[in-house]
């Protein structure tokens, strides 16, 4: 069914728009015979004070970030708990071996995730195209992401909103070496300006002192753009960014691994456009299906 009253599309970035981090994290679980999925209910139960949250919110640079969330992510104690906890709630029973001790890098991982991140979804890409051709629509990025780590690569966003001492530091403490950039990948930022350039508004968790799922972080969004949560549909790849947005009264899409064809064929129904790669275009996930597909 087409829904006449949308006025806008919000997309998430990392595992929509780009290759999701969360691939690097599963190939290093593997290679530390970790349980899968132990080191994202690490990060996630972490809650605001996690050392990933408080970076993705602009409040501390990344050398200290590196230091803290190698920290955090060896914590056996806290991460068995609340691994036990996880499979109770998935309703696992089958036996696993949990770690007696852990010694993450956390460079290392943030670096593999960064570096594995940095691939354009080409279904998710020739989509906004095309609704950018259509302009019927206002296109958005809601992201936790790190754009205000790397001063110069866009402006912070709701300053005066947000005037945080923890930040304003972390700001000031960037420095970034060159060769570092490298090691990430953020040649050109954390957020290129040609990601910027797909989108009408462009709203970074690390630059307006919010992350998802704080539900202020979707109002502050729509407030800045002009629109109602009720005119939007939301794509994220993670269940909780979901449930906020729905339940502000959102419409919301799925978006799991390997899945953004489907996706983009959701949105096809609800907006009545074709937004998907032609037969004669790319076939795959991973294919260059645009000039955007690689950075």
């Amino acid at each position: 069914m087409v829904l006449s009253h949308i006025k806008a599309i919000m997309f998430d970035i990392g595992g929509v728009v780009l290759k999701s981090p969360f691939v690097a994290i599963a190939e290093y679980e593997r290679e530390k015979n970790l349980p899968s999925n132990y080191l994202n209910v690490s990060i996630a139960s972490r809650g605001p004070s996690g050392a990933w949250q408080r970076f993705e919110r602009g409040e501390i640079p990344l050398h200290e970030f590196y230091i803290m969330f190698s920290k955090d992510l060896s914590d056996v104690e806290s991460g068995n708990k609340w691994y036990r906890r996880y499979r109770l709630r998935k309703g696992l029973i089958d036996e696993v071996e949990l770690p007696a001790y852990l010694d993450i890098d956390g460079r290392d991982l943030f670096g593999r995730m960064m570096r594995t991140g940095a691939s354009y979804d080409a279904h998710i890409v020739m989509a906004i195209q095309k609704l950018q051709e259509a302009g019927k629509w206002r296109i958005i990025a809601l992201t936790n992401n790190f754009g205000a780590h790397i001063i110069g690569t866009g402006p912070v966003a709701n300053e005066c909103h947000h005037k945080d001492q923890h930040r304003a530091q972390a700001l000031s403490a960037a420095r970034i070496s060159d060769s570092e950039l490298r090691f990430l990948g953020w040649q050109d930022g954390p957020v290129p300006a040609r990601l910027r350039a797909l989108f009408h508004n462009f709203f970074d968790s690390s630059e307006v002192g919010l992350r998802k799922p704080d539900p202020e972080f979707y109002l502050h969004a729509c407030r800045e753009s002009g629109i109602h949560p009720h005119e939007v549909i939301f794509l994220d790849d993670i269940g909780r960014n979901l449930k906020t947005a729905r339940e502000l009264g959102m419409v919301t899409i799925h978006v799991p691994i390997g899945g953004t064809r489907e996706a983009v064929g959701q949105l096809e129904e609800m907006l009545g456009v074709q937004l998907s790669i032609s037969n004669d275009g790319c076939e795959g996930d991973e294919g260059d299906g645009s000039d955007l597909a690689k950075l």
